[in-house]
């Protein structure tokens, strides 16, 4: 008996480019925010850790929610570009994330504040403790 593998679908620069303008569209940004990449080798690192990453799609996605949120590739949207990447990247691969955006726990995830159990957990509908400083 066979099996088919399905190849998992990753995203690219340009694709993380693209979902920063429109992360920046869609968000109330002040007059100063733009559109600007304060280092692309972060974004193509941030991708090449997502490839390499061992597990299954959320622990994929959960490399790529943080990677972003952490490494600040972008001088405004990083956030709401690494939630919305996150998204499109599990949608890509057959899974409609049952997540909420929330910017407080976007925020925990920047600061280190949950493991990536937990990060897994809630991308995967799950609930997670509240960020708290």
């Amino acid at each position: 008996m066979m099996t088919c593998v399905k190849m998992m679908k990753y995203l690219t620069s340009e694709e993380i480019l693209a979902i920063n303008k429109e992360a920046l569209k869609s968000i109330k940004v002040k007059k100063a925010d733009s559109f600007k990449v304060l280092s692309y080798r972060k974004i193509h690192q941030a991708l090449e850790r997502v490839e390499k990453e061992a597990g299954d799609v959320h622990d994929k996605a959960v490399i790529l929610l943080k990677e972003l949120i952490q490494e600040h590739p972008f001088a405004s949207g990083n956030r709401r570009t690494a939630m919305l990447a996150t998204i499109r990247f599990l949608r890509m691969n057959g899974i409609e994330p049952d997540v909420k955006e929330d910017a407080r726990i976007l925020q925990g995830i920047r600061e280190n504040y949950y493991s990536a159990t937990e990060v897994k957990a809630w991308l995967k509908g799950g609930e997670i403790r509240e960020f708290k400083r």
